[in-house]
């Protein structure tokens, strides 16, 4: 589909740059060395570099069409999966296109569409909520600034600064628990708190690459950098990652734990963009 030539080409870096990470294996024994902060910003901004090689289609993984869908989506993202929410958004665009609709919805009827994706109470609430504020204070439509949307029920500045990225062009660094996880390992900021990190990440690269970024980290924590085994042996970044070592060394095992078009799997979108490399994901209920 598309550009599916450049499955193999991502393939073919990671194998090349696997052997790099030979280079750090005896380094990683004894822990990596204090550097500077401009150090640490030069260290940044080539692993930015060498992430938007290995992720060229890099995009926001929920499936939209309009700015409206794209924030109702984010906000069902919350605690689930990107693809259980993509799953689930069909049937809910289709009952309630526009937030007059979804501002008039019986909220019984709601909850049932949109069960899959947990805690369907509360998301009713706030989907219901927010449509009401969009009719009533913004003619119907998404705001394209952020002191607006945060002011919508049920919207962070996390989903604010998803809808501004990838609705509206406006450039934010989106904080997901991805984000911030590896952020850390990689010693960019030690802050826990998702708008400190924002700020300090924030310092470190100019603002028109804030929202690239923000899918770069994310696409690479869900392939390769996983929460509790990360790929240390089949990422392209070793030699620039402090964590090196805390996830499987050997190449071979590594690969194994790749995930989605890296490994060979669905992504997370049923409609993703032309030049994605994988294969998208099924329809609720489709195997």
């Amino acid at each position: 589909m598309g550009k599916s030539a450049r499955k193999p080409a991502a393939k073919t870096t990671v194998k090349a740059k696997a052997k790099a990470t030979a280079t750090v294996k005896a380094a990683a024994g004894s822990g990596w060395k204090p550097e500077s902060r401009l150090a640490m910003v030069r260290r940044a901004r080539k692993i930015n570099r060498e992430l938007a090689e290995l992720y060229p289609y890099a995009h926001p993984e929920l499936d939209f069409r309009n700015p409206f869908e794209l924030l109702v989506a984010t906000v069902l993202s919350a605690q689930t999966t990107d693809l259980r929410v993509n799953q689930t958004t069909p049937a809910l665009f289709a009952a309630y296109p526009t937030p007059e609709d979804m501002a008039a919805a019986v909220p019984e009827e709601m909850e049932e569409l949109i069960r899959p994706t947990g805690f369907f109470r509360a998301k009713t609430k706030s989907l219901i909520g927010l449509s009401a504020a969009l009719r009533d204070n913004h003619g119907g439509e998404v705001p394209g600034r952020l002191a607006d949307l945060v002011k919508l029920p049920g919207v962070g500045r996390k989903t604010a600064n998803v809808v501004l990225g990838n609705a509206f062009g406006v450039p934010g660094i989106t904080v997901d628990t991805h984000f911030g996880r590896l952020v850390r390992r990689w010693k960019w900021t030690e802050q826990e708190d998702p708008e400190k990190v924002e700020a300090e990440i924030a310092t470190i690269f100019p603002k028109s690459e804030w929202t690239m970024l923000s899918h770069r980290v994310v696409f690479h924590g869900r392939r390769i950098c996983h929460a509790r085994k990360p790929a240390c042996g089949a990422c392209p970044i070793a030699p620039l990652c402090p964590a090196y070592g805390e996830g499987e060394t050997d190449p071979e095992k590594a690969r194994k734990l790749l995930k989605y078009e890296m490994g060979g799997q669905p992504g997370q979108r049923l409609s993703p963009p032309a030049d994605y490399p994988g294969r998208p994901a099924p329809a609720l209920g489709a195997g």
